[in-house]
């Protein structure tokens, strides 16, 4: 009799736990499925966290991976009390993390401690356990996001130093040169980390690379980088999209891995919020100022420094701009704007200009 009622109270401690077990996990079901419906390709942000997802190339086009990453967009931008699983990568890098979940989770038995692998499991020899000295510092790993958060860093003093007044002519030159050639070099090595190299070396695999790259911001970038790096008119006004370029890169960066510094919430933490959350009025003053320097080359065709290569290769970056999604927004704007300045005053002043203006506006629009 004495054990059936034990038996029963048993059983019913069980239910109660996994009732309780159930009634936990509910929660991050719904979140799970909340996250899963949400409805991504609607939200501008998206677009820009998934540019700047630091991932090998053959991993960007697994449903996995897209949906892992999903989720933590949903968890950062939406919701924050929901718990993103870790992503298992398969093969045998996931088996260190099954054994450290498992072992985690299970009960420890014989009196072990319980310890935390930060990057690297630790090994014991025999059936002995040993207590170390402590965790060992984790040393500097650097990954993609830190060669680019470093680069970009650099490039955004020297292209301030550059752009100051009072600087000596012969060190603000070069720093114009070298702001332009490190933002170069930071957008070459970012396609080269997310998309690879061409599979092979004939026409029709670049043909087929250039198009999966065409519509990436760096792609953008290396070009704009290029066009100036290459020639000898010092336009200081050039330098404003490099700015707000590395600017934007570093703030994220700071914001994503030292929001727990003391010296970063003291200092930086509004200036790097502000960015974050005004992304979208550094890229509409970085269309304003392409499209104005875009003008500023046609001007300087009149002039002794006049470079028609450059002037022509920028104009087919500005229409490349324009029809780009990652661009196409801010620059339409920018040339509604200007349409609806300018064109009244053709129609009443100068009415000759309608034919010519449309013929470079089919050019511009196919």
């Amino acid at each position: 009799m004495e054990e059936r009622v034990l038996k029963q109270v048993v059983e019913e401690e069980e239910g109660g736990k996994s009732k309780m077990g159930e009634e936990r996990e509910d929660p991050q079901k719904l979140k799970r499925l909340a996250a899963d419906s949400y409805d991504y390709d609607n939200d501008s942000r998206w677009p820009d966290y998934w540019n700047n997802v630091l991932i090998p190339p053959h991993m960007a086009s697994r449903d996995d991976v897209v949906s892992h990453f999903k989720r933590k967009f949903y968890q950062r931008y939406v919701d924050p009390d929901f718990v993103v699983e870790p992503m298992s990568v398969g093969g045998s890098s996931s088996q260190p993390v099954r054994s450290s979940t498992t072992s985690s989770s299970s009960p420890l038995t014989n009196n072990q401690p319980r310890a935390r692998s930060s990057g690297s499991t630790n090994r014991t020899s025999g059936t002995s356990t040993t207590a170390g000295p402590g965790p060992s510092p984790t040393p500097l790993r650097w990954d993609r996001q830190t060669v680019l958060f470093s680069v970009n860093a650099w490039v955004f003093v020297v292209a301030f130093l550059a752009a100051i007044p009072l600087v000596p002519k012969h060190l603000s030159h070069r720093a114009y040169r070298l702001c332009f050639l490190g933002t170069l070099c930071s957008s070459l090595y970012s396609l080269y980390s997310q998309y690879g190299k061409p599979r092979a070396w004939n026409w029709q695999a670049l043909q087929v690379y250039f198009q999966s790259i065409i519509a990436s911001k760096d792609f953008l970038y290396f070009i704009y980088c290029l066009t100036f790096v290459t020639s000898h008119l010092c336009l200081k006004f050039a330098l404003i999209p490099i700015l707000c370029w590395s600017f934007e890169h570093v703030a994220k960066f700071l914001r994503r891995n030292f929001s727990r510094s003391t010296l970063y919430r003291k200092y930086l933490e509004e200036p790097c919020v502000w960015v974050e959350s005004n992304s979208s009025t550094l890229n509409i003053v970085t269309s304003h100022a392409e499209i104005g320097l875009g003008f500023l080359l046609i001007i300087s065709l009149f002039s002794w420094q006049r470079n028609i290569i450059q002037a022509f290769m920028y104009w087919q970056l500005l229409k490349l701009m324009y029809h780009i999604p990652v661009t196409a927004p801010y620059h339409q704007s920018v040339w509604a704007q200007i349409g609806r300045s300018v064109n009244p005053l053709i129609q009443r002043h100068a009415p000759f200009l309608k034919t010519p203006i449309s013929t470079i506006q089919r050019w511009w629009l196919r």
